[in-house]
Formats: structure tokens, C-alpha cells, sequence
């Protein structure tokens, strides 16, 4: 492994882990998605989606919160015989996310959110 492989690592779980504070998922979810795969539509339609959203999420949307954070390797698509599914499991590094914050993720900072929007939608910057 490269020498600058543990400094790498450590970047992205700083990533994800802002990245978790910005989006509106809240502790909950990601326990959740510990214990068993959801899907976006699925998540909607949960009688409890108050606890794991911050506020009401079109499916739509939620995907695209799924892909980034897929993107991020905090999420990761469920497999089965057919291939992938639609719904989404943690990851070990998702876990390891967790780890920060033993009940509630602390929500992010107008300067971080601004850092996380502009790492997100405009990469390239």
C-alpha cells in the first residue's frame, strides 16, 4: 500500500462524515440501514419516516441522496440472485462514520454545508 493510503482514508471518512451532517438523515436511518436494506420508495412509505429524516423527502430526491452517498462509499447498493436491487445497505465505512457520534449527528455548519454543496455539484472547482 502506498504511504499515503491512511491519510486518503482519513480524508473520506471526513467527507462522509460532513456529508452526513448536511444531508437530512438523521441517526436513526443509518441504524437502520445497519440492521436491514431500504429503499427510497420503501423509506417514504415507513410509518416512522419522521425519525429518520429530518423533513418530508420526495423518492426522488432520496435517491439522489442514496447515489451520493454511494458515491462516498457510506451506502452501497443490496445484491441479490437478479443482481443489484434498488435498496441500500451501510457500509463498513458508514459504520465507521457512525462510531463519531453515539446518538445524533451534529447537523452542519452554514460553512461546511457551502464546502459540501460545492464538493458535490461542482467537483471540479
Amino acid at each position: 500500500m502506498p504511504p499515503s493510503s491512511p491519510l486518503l482514508s482519513q480524508r473520506a471518512l471526513q467527507r462522509a462524515r460532513q456529508a452526513m451532517g448536511c444531508l437530512p438523515f438523521t441517526w436513526r436511518f443509518y441504524q437502520v440501514l445497519e440492521e436491514e436494506a431500504l429503499s427510497s420508495t420503501g423509506l417514504v412509505a415507513r410509518p416512522d419516516w419522521g425519525e429518520l429524516c429530518c423533513h418530508p423527502l420526495a423518492a426522488s430526491r432520496i435517491e439522489d441522496h442514496f447515489i451520493w452517498l454511494i458515491q462516498l462509499g457510506v451506502l452501497r447498493r443490496e445484491v441479490d440472485g437478479q443482481g443489484l436491487t434498488e435498496r441500500v445497505r451501510l457500509t463498513p465505512m458508514g459504520r465507521d462514520c457512525l462510531t463519531a457520534w453515539p446518538e445524533a449527528i451534529p447537523r452542519a455548519s452554514l460553512p461546511q454545508r457551502l464546502q459540501h454543496w460545492l464538493r458535490r455539484h461542482r467537483p471540479r472547482l
